[in-house]
C-alpha cells in the first residue's frame, strides 16, 4: 500500500511571493476531506451504512479508495471495484488493490459488531478477475443480527488508526510482548512475522530505500504517483483521494497552479526527486523493526485475507500506541522491481508456494493526521 504524503516538489523556478490578498491561503488546511473521520452518532443509521462509514477509512494503495457499494434488500450489500482507480504501473495484477478491499471488508465487519451484527462474506461470488480485476463484485456481504454478540475490541480505535509515515524512536524498540500481541492479526491463510535481529533490520532498511529509489527513478511508476497528487487544501477538499500535499509551501505552490506542480515533479533526475529519495532513506533509517504478512498462497482470497489481517495489525498497533507504515514498494510486480522483489522474499523467509503480501515499519512515533477521504455518499451506487 504505497503513498507519498510528504513529497517535496520542484516546479522549475523560484516560488513567487504571494500578495497580501492571497496570503491567507498559505495557512489554510483541508476541511471537508477530513469530515469522514469525525465521530458522529450512527445509531439511527441502517446498520450497513453505519458499518460502511467506518469501512471507507480503510488503508488502501495510493489512497485511491476504489470501493463501490450497492445496498441489496434490507440486509445485504455488494462491493465492487471502480476500475478507473486501479494502479496498473505499480500494481499490474491488482494484488494491492485487492488487499485494500480486504481492509475495507474487515473494518465493516468490526464496525458491524458494535450493532450486534455478524457480517457474512461471500468473496468473488461470480468469479475473480485474473490477472486484473473486472466489473464483477469483489464481495457480497450479509448482515445478520446475532443477539449477545460482543463488539470487537478493535472497533474503539478505528478512527484513531493511521499510517505513520514519520521517523520512529530508535531508543524504544518494540517489546517481545507487544510483537506477540501484533501476531494476533494472523489467520489460517496469513502468517505474521517480524525482524529478529539488528542485521535483519539493517537489510530491510536498505531494501526499502533501494525500492523507493527505483520506483521514484522509473518514469512510468513515478508518473503514476504524480498523476494523483492533490496540491493544497482547495484541491484536496475537491478530490479527497490520491496523495495529498499540505502545508504552507504547497498552499503557496497551488496559487501557481497544481498542474504546474505535477509537471515539475515528473523528472526522475530532478533534484527534487533526489532530495525525496534521501528524505525517505533517512526515514527508513529511523526504523527499529519491521513486520510482515506472508500469504500461504496468492489467490484473490489470500489477498483479501492479507488485507483483513493487515488492518487488524494496524488497529492492534494503534491500541499499543505504536506507529505502522506500509513499505511495499519492493513487493510490487513490475519488471524493473524483479530483483528487489526476489530479495524481499529472501529476507522475509518466504517459502516457494507463499507470497509476501505486506511489509511495514513498526515503532513508536509522534501522532500524525488522518488521510483525506471521500464521504460515504460518494461511494454508494444508487438504484
Amino acid at each position: 500500500m504505497v503513498t507519498r504524503r510528504n513529497l517535496i516538489l520542484g516546479i522549475g523556478g523560484t516560488l513567487a511571493l504571494v500578495g497580501a490578498g492571497a496570503a491567507w491561503r498559505v495557512t489554510q488546511a483541508p476541511q471537508r476531506a477530513y469530515e469522514p473521520w469525525k465521530a458522529v452518532d450512527g445509531s439511527n443509521l441502517d446498520p450497513r451504512l453505519d458499518a460502511f462509514r467506518h469501512a471507507i477509512l480503510a488503508p488502501n494503495p495510493h489512497n485511491m479508495q476504489p470501493w463501490k457499494i450497492r445496498l441489496i434488500g434490507t440486509d445485504q450489500a455488494e462491493i465492487s471495484c471502480d476500475l478507473d482507480r486501479r494502479l496498473p504501473k505499480t500494481d499490474p495484477f491488482d494484488r494491492q488493490i485487492v488487499i485494500g478491499f480486504g481492509c475495507f471488508i474487515e473494518l465493516a465487519g468490526i464496525a458491524a459488531s458494535r450493532r450486534g451484527m455478524r457480517m457474512e462474506v461471500d468473496a468473488f461470488p461470480d468469479g475473480a478477475g485474473e490477472p486484473r480485476l473486472d466489473s464483477r463484485p469483489v464481495a457480497r456481504l450479509r448482515f445478520v443480527a446475532q443477539p449477545g454478540l460482543a463488539a470487537d475490541q478493535l472497533a474503539a480505535v478505528i478512527r484513531d488508526r493511521r499510517s505513520a509515515k514519520v521517523p520512529y524512536d530508535l531508543a524504544r524498540p518494540v517489546t517481545a510482548e507487544n510483537l506477540a500481541i501484533l501476531g494476533g492479526a494472523a489467520s489460517d491463510r496469513i502468517r505474521f512475522e517480524h525482524t529478529r535481529s539488528e542485521p535483519e533490520v539493517r537489510a530491510l532498511r536498505d531494501l526499502a530505500t533501494a525500492a523507493f529509489a527505483l520506483e521514484a527513478g522509473t518514469p512510468h511508476t513515478l508518473g503514476e504517483s504524480i498523476d494523483v497528487l492533490r496540491v493544497g487544501s482547495r484541491e484536496i477538499d475537491a478530490n479527497p483521494d490520491g496523495i495529498p500535499l499540505t502545508g504552507p509551501l504547497f498552499e503557496a505552490l497551488s496559487l501557481l497552479g497544481a498542474d504546474r506542480v505535477r509537471e515539475g515533479a515528473r523528472d526522475p533526475q530532478a533534484s527534487s526527486t533526489k532530495n525525496q529519495i534521501e528524505k525517505y532513506r533517512q526515514l527508513f533509517e529511523a526504523t527499529p523493526g519491521f513486520v510482515w504478512l506472508t500469504g500461504l498462497g496468492n489467490s484473490r482470497s489470500h489477498q483479501l485475507a492479507a488485507g483483513r489481517s493487515y488492518v487488524r495489525l494496524n488497529l492492534l498497533a494503534t491500541q499499543l500506541g505504536l506507529g505502522l507504515h506500509p513499505v511495499s514498494q519492493a513487493l510490487q510486480e513490475y519488471p524493473e522491481m524483479a530483483a528487489l522483489f526476489a530479495e524481499s522474499r529472501r529476507l522475509c523467509r518466504v517459502g516457494l508456494d507463499e507470497t509476501l503480501q505486506m511489509l511495514a515499519r513498526v515503532g513508536y512515533a509522534n501522532p500524525v493526521p488522518p488521510a483525506p477521504r471521500w464521504p460515504l455518499e460518494a461511494k454508494l451506487i444508487r438504484a
